[in-house]
C-alpha cells in the first residue's frame, strides 16, 4: 500500500472535502453514501461523519487499500 500525501492550505480540511480533492470517488453522492454506510478509518478509528475535521499528520485508510496523509502548509 502506498501512502499519498494531501497538501492543504488551511489548518484543517473536512473528510468530505478530502475525498473530493483526492479523487477517490466519482461523485459527492458516492462519498456521502460510502462514509455513511461503510465509513473510513481516521487515525485507526472508524469515522462516519462527512464533516469530520482532519488536521496535519492525520492518516485516513479507505478499504485497506488507499492511505491518505494530511500535510498542512501552515504546519511546515
Amino acid at each position: 500500500m502506498k501512502t499519498e500525501e494531501i497538501l492543504i492550505e488551511d489548518d484543517f480540511i473536512t473528510l468530505n472535502q478530502l475525498l473530493k480533492l483526492a479523487n477517490v470517488f466519482e461523485s459527492g453522492g458516492m462519498i456521502k453514501n460510502y462514509i455513511k454506510d461503510v465509513g473510513v478509518y481516521v487515525n485507526d478509528d472508524l469515522e462516519q461523519r462527512r464533516g469530520r475535521k482532519l488536521y496535519h499528520q492525520d492518516i485516513i485508510h479507505i478499504e485497506d487499500q488507499i492511505i491518505l496523509k494530511i500535510v498542512s502548509k501552515k504546519a511546515k
